[in-house]
């Protein structure tokens, strides 16, 4: 057969096909609705196990776990379309109905927020692209903005959460494993333009030591290879390393820093834009205590911990794509006190008011042993 005889039969197959799925969904929705019922769960883990060895021993070796890989995607998609057809709001569907209902149409101008670091961060800059009129509150470390969160003493906090040049920022990720009292509830990209500082009259010949936040660092790695002979020296925050070198009495220290520390702590310029990659943005998530959801929400970020077993990623993230939901961040930190067990943190592109993500959110109890719904917002550009 050539070529198009082959595409042909193939097209004759996938009619059968469709025929076929067509009338194993229905036959799933009339099971689903059985379960209801009789007060059963969706989920048949014990049933799936012995479809799924039995599909394998019907197929020729080599095909197996193209099978086994066909007919689990297919059983996430027949639970998704049995939640569908028992619709059942969860607490957390009704919080976020109530949310929706209760946040004022419009972003804050002004309120009291929490940055770590000092005068000069890049947070305080990414909390003035999203606030018009923040009255900041710096806290030393992100441990500490966190509670302050908590504890109501601001009314947001602005954090970093990635880089596009040095990734993740481990540490904002362990610290919402431990702090459960906040909301996510908008995010914004800034532009980072590193600069390399130093008390005026410093030449380069005369720098023995530069100090910077780690993630700086990481993303200057280039330049700072190419001083051979000088020490780097992490410190908590870049703001906070210009202003250690202003308050030096050595004059052979230099900062990496914003360009907004060198007025700011009398400093000068002495090279610009040392970062790696000239396009080298940082996101920063805004979050509140309180759940807020502004309208336009199209993100949602999600935390959950999987059972530890084969395929259990592969099934949450079957259920995104059986959704159409598109994932746009994925991120494993190991959790405190259980070996080998991991928190995933998901963020998915999807608006808040669609259909698809209210389902998914009627799900999170039956496909993940544990989860934290981090919030819906949008982004700032």
């Amino acid at each position: 057969m050539n070529l198009e005889e082959l595409r042909a039969e193939i097209d004759n197959i996938d009619d059968n096909l469709l025929q076929d799925f067509a009338q194993r969904m229905n036959v799933v929705g009339q099971i689903g609705l059985e379960k209801k019922s009789e007060g059963l769960p969706t989920l048949d883990p014990a049933r799936e196990r012995e479809k799924l060895a039995d599909i394998v021993t019907k197929l020729p070796p080599e095909m197996e776990q193209y099978g086994y890989t066909l007919w689990s995607m297919l059983f996430e998609i027949s639970r998704s379309y049995q939640s569908s057809l028992n619709p059942q709001p969860s607490a957390l569907r009704k919080d976020i109905e109530r949310a929706i209902v209760d946040t004022q149409p419009l972003f804050p101008p002004a309120a009291t927020v929490a940055c770590q670091g000092v005068e000069g961060a890049y947070s305080q800059l990414a909390c003035e692209k999203l606030f018009k009129h923040p009255q900041v509150m710096y806290f030393k470390t992100f441990e500490s903005v966190f509670s302050a969160i908590e504890n109501g003493f601001c009314d947001y906090a602005v954090l970093p959460l990635e880089n596009s040049t040095a990734g993740s920022v481990k540490e904002i990720y362990d610290l919402m494993l431990s702090h459960s009292s906040f909301k996510i509830v908008r995010s914004t990209r800034l532009k980072v333009d590193h600069n390399l500082v130093a008390k005026k009259g410093t030449k380069m010949s005369d720098i023995k030591e530069i100090f910077s936040h780690p993630q700086a660092i990481s993303q200057c790695a280039k330049f700072l290879d190419a001083m051979p002979g000088v020490k780097i020296t992490a410190c908590e925050n870049t703001a906070a390393a210009a202003e250690a070198v202003a308050k030096s009495e050595r004059t052979d220290v230099a900062a990496i820093s914003s360009y907004n520390c060198v007025e700011l702590y009398g400093l000068e310029r002495l090279a610009a834009d040392i970062q790696d990659r000239s396009n080298n943005y940082t996101r920063f998530i805004c979050i509140s205590k309180k759940l807020e959801i502004y309208p336009g929400a199209d993100k949602t970020s999600l935390m959950l911990v999987l059972p530890h077993r084969p395929g259990a990623l592969y099934q949450i993230l079957g259920r995104f794509y059986a959704l159409g939901m598109n994932l746009i961040k994925l991120e494993s930190r190991p959790l405190p006190d259980r070996e080998f067990e991991f928190m995933f943190y998901f963020d998915l592109e999807t608006s808040v008011y669609s259909d698809e993500f209210i389902r998914l959110v009627d799900d999170l109890d039956a496909i993940c042993e544990e989860f934290q719904y981090l919030g819906s917002y949008s982004e700032v550009i």
